[in-house]
């Protein structure tokens, strides 16, 4: 069925945009993204910690996982590698995105 894979573009676009809308609602700062399933999202305005010390805290304490951008360097713990980015997966269920953007604007 030629509709299936014809229409995926708009189906991960409105999961894109569900979850950039719903990031711009919290105090983090999304990244806008094309052709892919990740969003980045800055957030310098709730911590300081490195990117992999707070998704272990948003996983933990939020219960939100997100993966570190320092996680594809070569040396993910150096300073040069922690830019306060985090990357957000959208392939989810809509219902999963809206409990996460919940979760998160809580912080």
């Amino acid at each position: 069925n030629k509709d299936h894979y014809n229409n995926l573009s708009a189906f991960y676009q409105k999961k894109h945009d569900l979850l950039f809308n719903g990031l711009k609602s919290t105090k983090f700062s999304p990244l806008a993204s094309e052709g892919t399933f990740f969003l980045l999202a800055r957030y310098n305005s709730i911590s300081n910690l490195s990117e992999l010390d707070f998704v272990k805290w948003l996983t933990k304490e939020i219960g939100v996982t997100a993966i570190p951008v320092s996680a594809f360097y070569a040396n993910p713990e150096s300073t040069s590698a922690n830019s306060g980015l985090i990357r957000f997966c959208f392939a989810k269920e809509d219902e999963t995105l809206n409990k996460a953007i919940a979760k998160l604007r809580e912080i």
